[in-house]
């Protein structure tokens, strides 16, 4: 009771006990929970060492909301980086025989906003301040309550969401490219809200009709085609002009860079811009972690064909070649021998090239999105990491203040190997709750390092045989359905909170103490290449209870590729639900090999 905890004397002791004294000791307390969630005390109160997690239990799952004052302290390097602008570098040969610039020189034709912040992000934008300089403006900032309002705004329940929503009610919030169409949930229920919506974007977006609709208030046009440099400076222009604002955010990845520099400079709350540039760059991102002394796996940077050797010695196989900075699994493949990394090398620069950027998302160059084509910007930085065996999960978590409010894990299924295409996703997790424990700790303190004291984070994981292991860091909401999960699970809304910190209204979700329903979704993968010739499929969902939401992403007629031809096509996503988290992927899963039986694609 003197800590204001909720749980039982008992599981309050060991937690104390392995966060104090045991833990100095470098010990652990020999419940089989090992105390890192609530260990759940038997009959007689002592900690359970028999029977393994009931996973219709709901004690089995690791609450998302923080139950004890104690937080490990992760130190953060607040030194300006020796890179350049703390990113990879754009390959200049390569650009200047496309006719294309690298960011700081004069002449040429400039990588469009979108492309540069793939392929070499944060490429020309400015650096950001020293992180002291960035949290005095933070604490300064005219979009800050008086102490004892802000002080007001910190209650937890019920009560304390009610009073934050009407602080947020009446705040002018600009969101930095609009992201895909799906994307319009967001801009929905910031109007919901009361929020006065704002979207900055390319003239041809999708977005701009949302004004006469009474969606948001304006909308301004900004030729996203030019550098991103350019575009930073033609925003920060426009932005006086737009009357009192409160905070600029975006759920876009490739603008959270921008985003982050636009919020500093107009001394609006945001995340530090050298964190941002960490977690963008997944070399970097490692590195952070290697001074935080967290676990991270064997990496090595690759600019040329020349340096695959070296990364062959340094990593070896089986390993994953990934984008330095890219989103979206897209150029991400698996390898396991000399031969197949030099063949995807190329195979991934291809992939790379037939991309287009369009309201700030990147889509596979269909002939029909329009955008601006990458064919011309094929030069970046790639990253040859150890390649991790085990479960893959997501965890979704909430900064604000500098601790986690929120961290959720969720249960990924095995990706279509080698690309790593997402398959379905279940919440809450099936794991142990111990490894579930150790993942959020790792999630938590992987943020913390990078350097985020506020924010909304989806974060990528893996337990693996050697432990939890990070896979990146999203410095924004997820995407997909990770909006609908967490809040149909938990309750807590990712876009609200999202907006209460853009705007600097501190975040304390009220998280359901048990899971209000468990959730399982999926992408359902094309399996062979061609085309869609029907949506006959969709006479599966018909009468089923339990399905939550179906969403269809091709239409009849499109052309879709198989795993055998490159990064498979996602055909729907599906939502469903049941009363534990193994009955509603079960459901999920049946429900996909039906889709699968009726999926008609004829050949090309």
């Amino acid at each position: 009771s003197h800590f204001g905890l909720s749980s039982e004397p008992t599981e309050t002791l060991h937690r104390y006990l392995n966060q104090t004294a045991l833990g100095l000791m470098g010990q652990r307390c020999s419940c089989t929970q090992g105390c890192v969630a609530w260990a759940r005390p038997n009959a007689a109160g002592r900690p359970s060492n028999g029977p393994k997690i009931n996973l219709a239990d709901a004690s089995a799952w690791a609450s998302p909301a923080p139950r004890s004052p104690f937080s490990r302290a992760v130190s953060v390097d607040e030194g300006k980086s020796h890179y350049r602008h703390g990113g990879p570098r754009l390959n200049a040969e390569r650009l200047r025989d496309r006719g294309v610039t690298a960011p700081g020189r004069s002449s040429g034709t400039p990588a469009s906003f979108g492309l540069e912040q793939l392929l070499a992000s944060p490429g020309s934008l400015p650096n950001g301040l020293a992180l002291g300089e960035h949290r005095a403006i933070n604490i300064d900032s005219p979009s800050q309550s008086s102490v004892e309002f802000r002080n007001s705004l910190c209650m937890k329940g019920p009560e304390g969401q009610k009073l934050r929503r009407e602080a947020l009610r009446g705040k002018t919030i600009v969101f930095v490219t609009a992201g895909y169409e799906g994307k319009r949930f967001v801009y929905e229920f910031a109007h919901k809200l009361g929020v006065r919506s704002v979207i900055i974007d390319s003239p041809d977006s999708w977005s701009r009709h949302l004004v006469e609709e009474g969606v948001i208030t304006k909308f301004v046009p900004v030729d996203m085609s030019q550098s991103s440099d350019v575009v930073y400076h033609q925003i920060l222009k426009l932005l006086p002009g737009m009357g009192k604002l409160d905070g600029i955010a975006t759920v876009v990845e490739l603008s959270v860079a921008l985003t982050s520099r636009l919020a500093e400079a107009m001394c609006l709350p945001g995340p530090w811009p050298e964190a941002v540039d960490r977690a963008r760059d997944k070399r970097r991102t490692r590195q952070a972690l290697a001074d935080a002394g967290l676990p991270t796996p064997r990496y090595c940077r690759i600019d040329s064909v020349a340096d695959l050797e070296r990364a062959i010695k340094d990593v070896g196989f089986p390993a994953v070649l990934k984008p330095a900075s890219g989103a979206a699994s897209l150029g991400v493949k698996k390898v396991s021998t000399a031969e197949e990394l030099y063949a995807t090398f190329a195979e991934v620069e291809a992939e790379l090239r037939d991309l287009v950027v369009t309201s700030g998302a990147l889509m596979k160059n269909d002939g029909k999105s329009g955008g601006n084509k990458a064919d011309s910007v094929i030069g970046t930085t790639l990253l040859l990491e150890q390649y991790l065996d085990g479960n893959e999960v997501d965890i979704d978590v909430v900064m604000s203040d500098g601790e986690w409010r929120y961290a959720a894990v969720s249960d990924n299924g095995p990706t279509l190997e080698p690309y790593f295409n997402e398959t379905w996703q279940v919440m809450p997790s099936l794991l142990p709750r111990t490894q579930q424990a150790e993942l959020k700790d790792l999630a938590i303190n992987s943020v913390k390092a990078l350097g985020f004291d506020d924010g909304v984070f989806h974060v990528e994981g893996k337990y693996t045989s050697s432990g939890p292991q990070l896979i990146e860091v999203n410095a924004r909401m997820g995407g997909g359905p990770i909006r609908d999960i967490n809040l149909k699970t938990w309750g807590v809304d990712l876009v609200e909170e999202t907006l209460l910190l853009a705007a600097g209204i501190p975040s304390r979700p009220h998280v359901a103490s048990q899971p209000i329903i468990c959730t399982a979704c999926a992408d359902i993968n094309a399996l062979r290449s061609g085309t869609l010739m029907d949506h006959s499929f969709m006479e599966v969902f018909e009468g089923r209870e339990g399905v939550l939401s179906v969403k269809v992403h091709i239409a009849v007629g499109e052309t879709v590729v198989g795993p055998a031809e490159g990064l498979p096509t996602w055909l729907m996503e599906v939502i469903v639900t049941r009363p534990t988290p193994k009955e509603a992927l079960d459901f999920l899963l049946q429900l996909e090999s039906e889709v699968q039986a009726k999926v008609r694609i004829v050949g090309r």
